[in-house]
């Protein structure tokens, strides 16, 4: 990214343009206390409409509830425009956890749990964006939404629009450092923050941000793998898996679409 100031003017130009041709009035976005959201929302801010922060912790940790209010206060001290909400939502998490059946699988109820908080999340984004004529802004960027699908459908991947999917983990850390984003959010270690637990999306992925955009960059480029270094052709493969496998996420909606000759 040679101009991190121009594409912080394009990407609030572009919100800007969004939110006016729909006839709506601003931007909702989730705030988890990691680099993804807090850019998002600075980019909002940045666009002089009103928005408004969500803090939707279930279970959350300590850090991560006090890095999204610091990243909120710091907002509201920089913007006029911003306000925000925190709703708790750990008594609607173990209300439906009560009503479930025991698991035959616990790897994938913890599993199916996890994406249930993303959500429940996804639902009170748009509650507030219904009673507010607000946009649901997404936070995900470009390895996450089209390289290794590392995110929940209809959770955090239910969004109005992603004003930072064509930015890459390293690319969206050099811009919240151009826009003075608070230290702590931008040393925290990338995390998803559905596990009631400290693991980070490295930990999940077993590959580092940079690698897999390397890996998402050969793929694109259908580099040889005779070019490969132990190491690369080991990050390559976690790469392939989980871009194999989270197809269903990053291709639309299949539509069976019936012969013309039978309808």
């Amino acid at each position: 990214m040679e101009s991190p100031e121009k594409v912080a003017e394009y990407i609030s130009q572009w919100l800007t343009d969004y939110v006016e041709k729909s006839n709506m009035k601003g931007f909702v976005v989730g705030i988890s206390g990691g680099i993804d959201s807090a850019l998002t929302s600075t980019l909002c801010a940045m666009t002089g409409k009103a928005v408004l922060c969500l803090e939707m912790p279930i279970k959350q940790g300590e850090d991560q509830l006090k890095r999204s209010s610091e990243h909120i206060d710091w907002l509201k001290q920089n913007f006029s425009n911003v306000r925000s909400i925190r709703l708790t939502l750990d008594s609607v998490f173990e209300s439906f956890c009560g009503l479930l059946p025991d698991p035959q699988d616990p790897k994938a109820h913890e599993l199916s749990l996890a994406n249930t908080r993303a959500r429940l999340r996804m639902t009170s984004l748009y509650y507030f964006a219904a009673l507010e004529g607000y946009l649901v802004a997404g936070t995900g960027n470009k390895v996450e939404d089209f390289g290794v699908g590392f995110y929940t459908k209809y959770g955090d991947g239910g969004v109005d629009l992603s004003p930072i999917a064509d930015l890459t983990k390293t690319q969206v850390f050099k811009l919240a450092n151009h826009l003075n984003i608070i230290d702590v959010i931008q040393n925290a270690a990338p995390t998803d923050g559905l596990w009631g637990d400290d693991r980070t999306d490295e930990d999940q992925l077993r590959a580092t941000y940079p690698e897999l955009e390397w890996a998402m960059e050969a793929h694109e480029n259908n580099t040889p793998h005779n070019q490969f270094n132990p190491r690369q052709k080991e990050v390559f493969q976690i790469f392939k898996k989980h871009f194999n496998q989270n197809q269903h996420k990053m291709q639309p909606i299949p539509v069976c679409e019936i012969p013309t000759e039978i309808s």
